[in-house]
């Protein structure tokens, strides 16, 4: 079995319905690691979370995780599921069924004590999985 191994820390981004942080509020930063489920486009990620100003891991939140194709809006997406929560403080584990390979903003939304929406960039491809870094803005097809 190909094992594919991403590890990304990803950067809290706004979006719609998750207005700018209030002085004080906590945002989030997640690490990304995704491992080949053994079926074709299924991979296993284990997200772990924590407190982007202090690092301190971010546990007993209720975590969903969806996927976008920036690269064709509307057409390819993929539904949020909920993450179930690990032992190890701020991990949480998630199974993403893709439909095709390619570039897919993976969408972390965080409900509970902390209430945010964290965006990871990966290339998911037949070999590997590698974080993307964005470009000058400019969205490719």
């Amino acid at each position: 079995m190909r094992t594919i191994v991403c590890m990304l820390v990803a950067v809290a981004a706004l979006t719609a319905g998750y207005p700018q942080a209030a002085h004080g509020q906590v945002r989030a930063k997640a690490a990304v690691t995704c491992v080949s489920a053994g079926q074709v486009l299924e991979y296993d990620c284990t997200i772990r979370l924590a407190n982007a100003r202090s690092g301190e891991p971010l546990s007993g939140l209720t975590v969903s995780v969806g996927a976008d194709m920036p690269s064709m809006p509307g057409m390819h997406n993929v539904r949020a599921v909920k993450a179930t929560e690990q032992a190890e403080k701020g991990a949480y584990k998630v199974r993403l069924e893709l439909e095709m390979h390619g570039d897919w903003a993976v969408q972390i939304d965080l409900r509970g004590a902390v209430r945010d929406r964290v965006i990871s960039m990966l290339r998911f491809e037949e070999a590997d999985v590698t974080d993307v870094k964005p470009s000058s803005g400019r969205r490719g097809h």
